[in-house]
């Protein structure tokens, strides 16, 4: 054997070691963490994508943020960006799509100057389309809501198309994700709703297309719920919270304290996030615009309001929302309705409403827990367990750790 191959072979032989040793059961993977949005940034997704990038920092490995760039297509990218959100948010996936084979190749030169165990994506399914990793890698990959599954759902259909033509480019952007999701080695979805969805519409296998529910975006609240005073001769405080009045569903709440009220209920309503249309009567509605949770007086707020509320009623039409998950991590039980994925499981941390169900519905559920205050409080109880056990960050990130070092090992093994 030349000097030259025994020198290029012993540099391979010490690369495999540090993989494999790097690869055991108790050391830390190499990530690079794909999204068309900085982790960095807390409102990015609503905030999910930082708490994203931070579980897998703490539970996982080590976690490089791969360049936003479109590499040959970036002044594209820069211009897009210029626009106004309506028109970003709705233009920037599908010009990631049309320009996916120069934008690939970017990505894949980013993933090459690295040594890397998972290419992990999220939310933007497009920034991975094209991209091919070395065959030791893993690409993993999780959001709330895919395109056609969430267009095809009751909850596109609530909000129509924005572009009427789209319809005829919808089967290339389905063909486009199947080619994706399909490639990919793990997908983990935060609902059945949306699990059953990808896998129904993409073909996609069940053994690696997985429910791993997400967890509220607040840090974890102090565990001491105690008992809450309800009952017809006192304040019942209902809570909404969203930058959407209308597709979190405000006239709903609104309706469900009226019809609270008409009972001789003291039904009380609490906004954060948006201001109620000037139609809507304020009389018994405290608004709170914006609460920046990164502010200690504003958290401070924020948790009051939580601490106060005896039902967060919000008949959204969302894919996921974080909102619940928070309601369960204060105890706060959750009336919405049966969309997408809502992580509200009945009778454990509120309770889902049928589609088509009507305020006065909303506030039968209220006035049959405020008639029986045992029922209400073992509700709130099973409410924070939920948030305990299921929808919180922590456990997300040890499934996924779990997972993600399993799918290393198989391809190592393989």
């Amino acid at each position: 054997m030349s000097q030259p191959l025994r020198a290029h072979m012993t540099k391979q032989s010490g690369s495999l070691y540090s993989y494999m040793c790097r690869n055991s059961s108790t050391q830390r993977l190499k990530i690079a963490y794909l999204c068309d949005a900085s982790p960095l940034d807390p409102g990015s997704y609503s905030g999910g994508n930082a708490r994203i990038y931070q579980m897998l920092q703490e539970n996982v490995g080590d976690v490089d943020i791969l360049p936003l760039s479109w590499g040959m297509a970036e002044p594209l990218r820069r211009l897009m960006h210029r626009l106004p959100e309506r028109y970003n948010a709705r233009l920037r996936w599908r010009l990631h799509l049309l320009f996916a084979p120069i934008i690939a190749r970017a990505v894949e030169r980013a993933v090459a100057k690295g040594d890397y165990d998972v290419l992990f994506g999220v939310y933007s399914f497009h920034a991975l389309k094209n991209v091919t990793v070395p065959d030791h890698m893993v690409m993993a990959y999780t959001s709330d809501a895919t395109p056609t599954v969430y267009k095809n759902s009751e909850i596109g259909a609530s909000f129509g198309s924005f572009f009427g033509p789209s319809r005829w480019i919808d089967p290339l952007i389905t063909r486009a994700e199947a080619q994706t999701f399909q490639a990919a080695d793990l997908l983990l979805w935060p609902s059945d709703w949306l699990r059953d969805g990808a896998n129904q519409t993409y073909g996609l296998d069940p053994e690696t297309s997985l429910t791993v529910p997400w967890g509220a975006n607040i840090d974890p609240p102090a565990d001491n719920l105690g008992a809450v005073t309800i009952s017809r001769d006192a304040p019942v405080h209902l809570l909404f919270v969203g930058r959407d009045w209308y597709a979190k569903g405000g006239p709903n709440t609104v309706a469900t304290m009226d019809h609270l009220r008409a009972q001789g209920i003291d039904a009380q309503m609490t906004v954060i996030g948006c201001t109620p249309p000037p139609d809507v009567d304020t009389d018994h509605i405290t608004v709170h615009p914006m609460l920046n949770k990164s502010v200690p007086e504003e958290l401070a707020l924020f948790t009051s309001l939580y601490h106060r509320s005896h039902f967060i009623v919000m008949a959204s039409m969302e894919s996921y929302g974080f909102a619940f998950c928070e309601a369960s991590a204060y105890g706060v039980p959750s009336l919405c309705l049966r969309a997408g994925g809502v992580p509200v499981r009945d009778g454990i941390n509120g309770y889902a409403l049928p589609m088509g169900s009507e305020p006065e519905d909303f506030a039968k559920v209220i006035a049959d827990h405020i008639d029986d205050p045992a029922r209400y409080n073992a509700l709130r109880a099973s409410s924070q367990e939920e948030y305990k056990t299921r929808l919180n960050w922590g456990s997300w990130g040890r499934r996924v750790k779990d997972l993600l070092r399993a799918a290393v090992a198989g391809k190592t093994q393989g």
